[in-house]
């Protein structure tokens, strides 16, 4: 994905990591208050984590024995070929690497870690508090946010408010996802799109004017479509996600056609606003990363808001749809390849399940991405092996009341 040589993220046997010394430039720095008038939240580190196992259409189309081919594919969707986590590899571990990468970009450690994800670790507890001890981070915030493919944008314009109200100062924002998961190898609609990795960003105060700042941002969602993307079992309506369920119920599904509408409508307003938010004419945009959910869907939405086919950007054939991952892979992978100068006007938007959606505007950042390789699969606590259990020796009674 980048020019550089992929390394695995090193831990201590106690689980926590070397991670950058922290550098700061100022008393807001320090997360002591509001950022002063004329600060704003910038893009300091860029981190991204892609399984090594690359699937093609023709494997997908085999396992499943789908009635598909590797053309129709392309054709349809744009994608070539994906990611797939191994066995014993979960979205945490995919998540540890990715917030390593980010914070060696930012030559600083995090100080509230957010993880975008609908493939957490385990339902109960949350995934960001490990992923923060596995980053030797100590004691900092860590939550989940669950807003699908909309995850990272959202927790992006969560970890900016919360900057600029001074209560972090160095958030830590990765979208992970593993959704090799929770799809169906019998679904044509989704075994043939989806992918896993992670992405991340670290953010810092700074100037408005300068590369990596956020502008603006735009964020939405409307109940009433929650049934058109979902996994029907395994909540807490349904919790019975037992064989006997039929497959509809256990695996992630998607309304294909509304969807398709719905996310073009969506990011495509969303998109207008949050340019309309900054003055900015379509135009002026230089650089336009959408969702990468379908390219069909990314070039329709450029057409409608203004944006020329030469500042559209992303890696969809390669990586497939990451869901929440995607943006962030996305921005580490045309980073890496220096295609779009550090500066320039930038579009981000994404539409998820919910439905969710939502559009930031930036300059494009001047961080340098680095990529890890997954990080070695954290220890379950749930299924390590324990001493046997003694047997207690009861005692009959004679005490009579």
């Amino acid at each position: 994905m980048t020019s550089q040589r992929p390394t695995r993220a090193t831990e201590h046997p106690t689980g926590t990591s070397k991670v950058p010394t922290a550098t700061t430039t100022g008393p807001f720095e320090e997360g002591t208050g509001p950022l002063p008038e004329g600060r704003a939240a910038v893009i300091r580190g860029i981190g991204a984590c892609l399984p090594p196992r690359v699937l093609s259409n023709e494997e997908v189309t085999r396992r499943g024995v789908l009635d598909t081919t590797d053309e129709w594919i392309r054709t349809r969707t744009g994608i070539a070929r994906r990611r797939e986590a191994e066995k014993g590899t979960s979205t945490g571990d995919l998540a540890v690497a990715a917030g390593h990468a980010a914070q060696a970009s930012a030559r600083a450690r995090a100080d509230l870690v957010l993880v975008a994800t609908t493939t957490p670790d385990r339902r109960c507890p949350a995934t960001a508090p490990e992923v923060a001890h596995r980053l030797g981070l100590g004691p900092v915030p860590a939550f989940d946010l669950g807003a699908v493919c909309s995850g990272f944008l959202y927790g992006l314009t969560v970890a900016t408010a919360l900057l600029r109200s001074g209560i972090c100062a160095r958030p830590l924002v990765i979208g992970a996802e593993t959704y090799s998961r929770i799809i169906d190898p019998l679904d044509r609609d989704t075994a043939v799109i989806f992918g896993d990795g992670a992405g991340a960003v670290l953010l810092g105060a700074g100037d408005p004017t300068e590369p990596g700042a956020i502008a603006a941002l735009d964020w939405g969602a409307d109940g009433a479509g929650s049934d058109l993307i979902a996994i029907s079992a395994g909540g807490s309506r349904r919790p019975d996600t037992s064989p006997r369920l039929c497959r509809e119920a256990r695996y992630f599904r998607m309304s294909g056609r509304e969807v398709y509408g719905q996310a073009v409508r969506h990011m495509t307003e969303s998109s207008l606003a949050v340019l309309k938010q900054v003055g900015w004419r379509p135009g002026s945009v230089r650089a336009f990363i959408g969702h990468q959910a379908n390219q069909r869907i990314l070039d329709s939405v450029a057409d409608r808001i203004g944006i020329a086919p030469g500042h559209c950007y992303g890696n969809i054939r390669e990586v497939g749809n990451t869901a929440g991952a995607s943006i962030p892979l996305a921005l580490a992978d045309t980073a890496s390849r220096a295609l779009v100068r550090p500066g320039a006007r930038t579009l981000l938007t994404a539409f998820g399940g919910g439905l969710t959606w939502g559009s930031v505007a930036l300059t494009w950042p001047a961080a340098v991405p680095r990529t890890h390789l997954p990080a070695t699969p954290a220890t379950d606590s749930a299924t390590t092996a324990r001493s046997p259990r003694r047997k207690p020796q009861w005692k009959l009674s004679t005490t009579t009341s």
